[in-house]
C-alpha cells in the first residue's frame, strides 16, 4: 500500500475497524473513506453498490460485522447468520465488481470444529461439526472465507482472509448482555468493586453510560441491585460477614486465548502489505491466516487476572448450569510467525491498560453531565 492509496475500513468505528484506522494513521496513511452505519448500511447491497462505484476505493479492510458473547450468539442465532453473510456479501462482490487492488477480510476464531486438535491450525477448517452455540456465526465466516478463497480462483482477486482469536481493548462493547467474556469480566468486577466500597455514585454513573436492561442509574437502589444479581454480581447479605461474588457462566475450567486489538491491527497491515492471495492459496497452500498469541488460559485464570488488576476483593463464583462452550480454542499461529509477525502486548499489561480506559470514560461521562 501507498501512503496515498484510498483505503475503506468497513466497520471503522468498532473495536476491529478503529484500531486498524489507528495504526495506519500512526504509519502515515490519510487517504480513508469512512462511513458509519447511519452513513451506509452493509446490509443494502444497492447502497453497497452505489458506494463502492462512487469511491473506488483501492484497498478494504473488512471488519464489519455483527458479533457477541455466548449469550448473544445463542439468543440471536438468525440475526447472526442472516447480517453477517449479508454484510460481507455486499462488500466482497462489490470490491470485485470495482476492482480493488487488495482486500482484507476478518474472521474468528469460532469457524474451526468444536472438537478440533489443539492448538488449531488453519487446515482443520470444515473437518468436523461446529460449536452449536454459535455456529450460525460460524457459518457465516466461513463463507467469507470460502469468498475470499473462490474470487481469487475465478476471477483473480487479490482477496485473503485472517482470523483473529478472542480480541480485546478501546472501544468493546461491554453490554453485560451481549458482550464477550473478558470485557463482561471488567465491568462486573468493576461494578462487584463499587458494590464494595458502597460507591452508588460510580455505579449510578456506570449504568447511565450503559444501561442493563433499561435499568439506569435513575432507578432505585433495589431495581439496580437486582438487576446486578440477574448478571452475577452480588453484594454482601446486610449484617454478615459474607464477601461480595461475581460469578462466571460455566465451570470457568474452558481456555480460550486474548489478544489486544491493537496487536491484531498491527498484524493485518503486516499481511495486507506483505501476503498476496497467490502467496497465500499457492505458495503457502492455506485458505487463511491465524492471528493470535498462541497462549491460552482458564476463564478462572483470567478473572482473577482481571479480579486482582480491578481490585476487587470479594469471592469469584462459577455457575455449571450455564454453558461453556468449546473446552479449548487455542490458535496454532506458526504461520503468522513463519511471515515474520509476534504480538507485542502481553495480557496482564493490556488488561491493566483496557481498565484505566474503561474508568476515564467513566470519568468522561461524569464531567460531561
Amino acid at each position: 500500500m501507498n501512503k496515498t492509496d484510498k483505503i475503506y475500513i468497513a466497520g471503522h468505528l468498532g473495536m476491529v475497524g478503529s484500531a486498524i484506522h489507528r495504526n495506519l494513521l500512526s504509519k502515515g496513511f490519510s487517504n480513508f473513506v469512512l462511513r458509519s452505519l447511519d452513513e451506509l448500511d452493509l446490509i443494502r447491497q444497492t447502497d453497497v453498490e452505489a458506494f463502492f462505484e462512487k469511491e473506488k476505493p483501492d484497498y478494504v479492510f473488512l471488519a464489519a460485522a455483527k458479533v457477541g458473547g455466548i449469550i448473544a450468539n445463542s439468543t440471536y442465532r438468525a440475526q447472526f447468520i442472516y447480517e453477517n453473510l449479508m454484510i460481507q456479501n455486499n462488500i466482497i462482490h462489490s470490491a470485485y465488481k470495482n476492482n480493488v487492488k487488495k482486500l482484507l477480510f476478518l474472521g474468528s476464531s469460532c469457524i474451526y470444529p468444536k472438537n478440533a486438535p489443539q492448538p488449531m491450525k488453519e487446515e482443520y477448517l470444515l473437518t468436523a461439526p461446529l460449536e452449536e452455540t454459535n455456529e450460525p456465526y460460524a457459518i457465516a465466516k466461513i463463507a467469507g472465507i470460502k469468498m475470499t478463497e473462490n474470487y481469487y480462483r475465478q476471477y483473480g482477486c487479490n482477496f485473503i482472509s485472517v482470523m483473529p482469536t478472542n480480541l480485546y481493548g478501546p472501544n468493546d462493547n461491554y453490554d453485560l448482555e451481549k458482550s464477550h467474556v473478558l470485557p463482561a469480566l471488567i465491568r462486573k468486577f468493576h461494578l462487584g468493586k463499587c458494590l464494595e466500597n458502597s460507591d452508588w455514585t460510580s455505579i449510578r454513573t456506570d449504568l447511565n453510560k450503559r444501561p442493563i436492561e433499561s435499568i439506569s442509574g435513575q432507578n432505585s437502589k433495589e431495581e439496580i441491585t437486582q438487576t446486578l444479581i440477574k448478571y452475577g454480581i452480588t453484594p454482601s447479605p446486610p449484617a454478615s460477614c459474607l464477601l461480595p461474588y461475581v460469578s462466571l457462566w460455566g465451570t470457568g475450567e474452558i481456555y480460550r486465548e486474548f489478544l489486544h486489538v491493537d496487536d491484531m491491527a498491527d498484524a493485518c497491515i503486516h499481511i495486507m502489505e506483505n501476503v498476496s492471495a497467490d502467496t497465500l492459496y499457492k505458495d503457502l497452500n492455506q485458505t487463511h491466516i491465524n492471528i493470535g498469541t498462541g497462549i491460552d488460559s482458564t476463564i478462572r485464570e483470567l478473572a482473577e487476572t482481571i479480579k486482582t488488576v480491578v481490585g476487587f476483593t470479594g469471592e469469584i463464583q462459577t455457575d455449571p448450569t450455564k454453558p461453556d462452550g468449546p473446552k479449548r480454542k487455542q490458535l496454532n499461529v506458526s504461520l503468522l510467525n513463519q511471515l515474520n509477525w509476534t504480538p507485542k502486548i502481553e495480557l496482564t499489561k493490556g488488561i491493566n491498560s483496557v481498565y484505566q480506559n474503561y474508568k476515564n470514560t467513566q470519568t468522561l461521562q461524569t464531567n460531561n453531565c
